[in-house]
Formats: C-alpha cells, structure tokens, sequence
C-alpha cells in the first residue's frame, strides 16, 4: 500500500476528487465504492484520480482527515472565547452534537467499526482528527478559562472529554443504532443544556 507522503495535494481537480470520492465512498461504504465509479462522479479520468491518490485507501483517509478538519473547525473555531464559558459552551456544544449526527461522522464511525481489522489505520486516523483533535481544541478554551478564574478545572483534557461525552447523551446512541435518524432543535437543545448544566455545577467558578 502507499504511503500518505504518496499523496499529490496540488493541482486544480484535486477538489474535484475529494468531492467525488466524499459522494461515493458516503454512498456505497469503503469497500463497496469503486474507483470507477469516484472517477466518474468526480468528472476526471482514473489516470487523473490515480495521479493524485495511487491507492484507494489514501483517498478514503484523505476524506476522512479533510472532512474531520471541517467538522472541528465548525464546532469549536470562531467562539468568542471571552464571553461568560456558560454561553460558549452551549454554543460549542450546539456545534458539536450537530458534528455528531451529521451523516458523515455517523458513516464514517460504522465503517471504522466494520473495517477496523482490515484497515486498521483507519480508525487511527478518524480518532486522531476527530475526537483527539476536538479534545485538544476544547482544552485550549477550557486552559483559557480556568487562568482568568471562570473555571475551576484541574484536570482539563479530563474535563474536555466528559464534556464531548456529556454532549453524546441520548441522541448519539440512537444514531448510531438507526434507532432514530432525524433529530428536532427542540431534543438537541434539551441534550445541550443538560450537557452545560452538568459540566458548569462540577467546574464552574
């Protein structure tokens, strides 16, 4: 297999390519999407696609690592992070449990589950740009709290994923099994303001 210094990131179809492969690989899972068919949704040819990814697996972690980028990026960046932590926390939360049952982070989260023995840098990958980077994200704001005393926190990466995992109550569960799979304001507003509530009576100031 390549490696992911293989990968040609330059190059005025790339986007193209990621946007196809996003498509397909959604669509019909890793092991069921063709490289045929992202050439195709992709409007390039498969000499084009294979200049940019010499193998299947560097596409799927490339989507997996672009779209885990956006997805922070949403949640946690552009907070203004000097407001009272009560109201960037729900906000954070607000964007975070919407992270968590977009169809993506459902899709990809199954097929870590059902490819991790075959393709195990794969769920390596997902973690690592996912619920590490969000961690790691969550803990800068949190470290920032703390040093102006609105927080009271001594173990902040603990803290910041109790907060994730507090997030999670209830709905993630239920998208994950397909139990349900459209979620009203009305049910994710009630899980964010029991996640804010329950993390600001054990850490707030």
């Amino acid at each position: 297999m390549g490696s992911a210094s293989a990968v040609v990131r330059t190059g005025r179809k790339f986007d193209q390519v990621l946007a196809g492969a996003r498509e397909v690989f959604l669509a019909d899972g890793f092991e069921g999407a063709s490289v045929d068919d992202i050439a195709r949704v992709a409007g390039v040819s498969k000499a084009t696609l294979y200049s940019y990814f010499p193998d299947k697996r560097l596409l799927f972690l490339e989507v997996v690592v672009n779209e885990c980028n956006l997805m922070a990026a949403r949640a946690l960046d552009h907070l203004d992070r000097a407001r009272p932590p009560r109201e960037v926390l729900t906000e954070a939360a607000r964007k975070l449990l919407h992270s968590l049952l977009s169809e993506f982070a459902q899709r990809v989260f199954r097929i870590c589950v059902a490819e991790r023995d075959r393709f195990p840098e794969l769920g390596n990958v997902f973690y690592t740009c996912g619920p590490e980077m969000g961690t790691r994200r969550l803990s800068d704001y949190l470290e920032e709290a703390v040093a102006r005393g609105t927080l009271v926190i001594d173990n902040i990466p603990m803290a910041a994923e109790q907060f994730t995992e507090l997030c999670k109550a209830r709905l993630w569960a239920r998208a994950m099994f397909g139990v349900q799979t459209e979620f009203n304001d009305a049910e994710i507003e009630e899980v964010v303001a029991c996640a804010v509530d329950m993390f600001m009576a054990r850490y707030g100031a």
